[in-house]
């Protein structure tokens, strides 16, 4: 057991318009299995980065274990598997890989097919064994579940909860729950770390918040009232002051020692009121500061004039003379939220696709509603260039809209002044759910809309499908979005 020291870190962009990390400081031990949480563009990938001794900062980072990226940037995809896990880590026990892929399900055979033959569940898998192999080491793992399928995820988790002494980014909550024994938080003013798993985090938190709103909304009221009874304290000391020098209508002598006597004590009162209703605003302004804004969406779907939009009846894709998925049938009806699941290459995607319009060859019969106005958001951002006001023009959208959607989805305004192509992968993807909400359609069509996206983020667009009698197909490898979400499940 060693400890990873983080003392005053700060921390800014080269010409950005403010510090990432301000001052931070917290202790890390690494024997943890940490999980690492916070909302879009807040620096988790920064902190790794850091962490690794990427970039210049001030403050300190102290830690006796080196550390090790996960995902490995493979130079020569072409090479043999063998070879890369070589290149990662020349000293590796032969029997000890083995061991490790045999505990992730992976075949050793894989070891002599080229690197980029496996599928990305594979190369995960080969990846995560290679950097555990390594002594002494401590592994930051960036988003590892990214375009894995369900089954993939559970398994990953299982292997990593067999593990220790790593900082794990993701916004799965079933797959942090799994595998984490302590949540690193970014929050709006700080960061904090917790024992427990991401489930256990998030209800203490929704705990704090509510007191939180429920102690804002007392001082609230008593700095009302503190305020009222000190400008009537005030105002009822200056008119008993007056009276010191008598009525001029009234022949009686006044007591000035009394008078004097009796105002000052009213003064100490207003004083005293005074101290206490500055004290109230104090205790107020500590609270509220790590709440996150979660306003919430909405999505207007237009209405369609049948109850079924489509069609897909013993329905076959091939590239080429292959059959990527064979047999497909079912139909998507007003209000239903099909989620479509299978392993990766199982022809998730290419479904979608033929349902949006695309040129895809298939056999079967394919049936799509007269006029039917669709939505597409694609896994795809890496094309997204340009300022958001550019983007809203070209794609005929309400920028005002589209804008305060971003704003409800934790976009701060300083992001609408940059390109988009320097945008984070999960405020990317943001951009593009932000649109799809902004069109006029009948049908959502969403391919692993959640890939890069906050937790927080994930729950309000939860709220708004459930809220809205939406109808829409998706991937999604989310388990726990996809068990609140779908009305169906189509397994390929």
């Amino acid at each position: 057991m060693s400890l990873i020291q983080v003392k005053h870190l700060t921390f800014a962009y080269d010409g950005s318009y403010d510090n990432i990390f301000d001052d931070v400081s917290f202790n890390i031990d690494t024997d943890w299995k940490l999980g690492f949480t916070g909302r879009n563009g807040r620096g988790k990938t920064t902190l790794l980065n850091l962490l690794m001794g990427k970039y210049e900062y001030q403050g300190t980072i102290s830690a006796q274990a080196q550390f090790e990226y996960f995902p490995y940037s493979v130079q020569n995809k072409e090479w043999n598997t063998l070879d890369v896990v070589e290149e990662i880590y020349p000293d590796y026990v032969h029997w000890e890989l083995i061991r490790e892929l045999s505990l992730l399900q992976v075949s050793d055979t894989v070891l002599y097919r080229p690197f980029d033959s496996l599928s990305q569940g594979e190369q995960t898998k080969v990846m995560l064994a290679a950097l555990f192999l390594r002594e002494n080491q401590f592994l930051l793992i960036d988003e590892p579940t990214n375009h894995l399928d369900m089954e993939v995820r559970e398994l990953v988790s299982q292997y990593l909860n067999t593990k220790s002494g790593f900082i794990l980014v993701s916004h799965d909550r079933a797959f942090l729950d799994n595998c984490v024994d302590h949540i690193l938080s970014i929050n709006k003013t700080n960061m904090d770390i917790q024992q427990g798993n991401f489930s256990e985090w998030w209800e203490r938190k929704e705990r704090q918040d509510h007191y939180e709103l429920a102690e804002n909304e007392k001082l609230k009221k008593d700095i009302k009232r503190l305020a009222g009874a000190a400008e009537r304290t005030s105002g009822w000391s200056n008119e008993v002051e007056k009276t010191k020098n008598g009525s001029h209508n009234s022949g009686s002598k006044v007591d000035k020692g009394y008078v004097g006597h009796k105002a000052a004590k009213m003064m100490k009162r207003s004083k005293n009121l005074e101290h206490r209703q500055q004290a109230a605003i104090e205790e107020k302004s500590l609270l509220l500061k790590n709440i996150e804004s979660s306003d919430s969406l909405k999505l207007s779907q237009l209405p369609y004039h049948k109850s079924q939009l489509a069609e897909l009846d013993h329905v076959s894709i091939y590239y080429g003379d292959k059959a990527v998925c064979s047999d497909i049938s079912f139909t998507i009806e007003k209000g239903d939220r099909i989620a479509l699941s299978g392993k990766n290459g199982s022809g998730k995607s290419s479904l979608l696709k033929l349902i949006i319009g695309d040129n895809i060859k298939y056999s079967g019969t394919f049936r799509k509603g007269t006029q039917l106005r669709v939505s597409y958001v694609s896994q795809d951002t890496s094309y997204l260039q340009g300022t958001l006001t550019d983007y809203a023009r070209e794609h005929g959208i309400d920028e005002s809209l589209f804008k305060a959607i971003l704003r409800k989805l934790d976009f701060s305004r300083i992001q609408f002044e940059k390109d988009i192509s320097f945008y984070s992968g999960g405020q990317k993807k943001k951009v593009l759910i932000a649109k799809s909400l902004c069109e006029d359609a009948h049908l959502h069509i969403w391919d692993e809309p959640l890939n890069f996206i906050d937790v927080i983020s994930r729950m309000q667009i939860e709220q708004l499908l459930m809220e809205y009698n939406s109808t829409m197909v998706f991937v999604e490898h989310d388990r726990e979005f996809c068990s609140r979400i779908a009305t169906k499940i189509v397994t390929l």
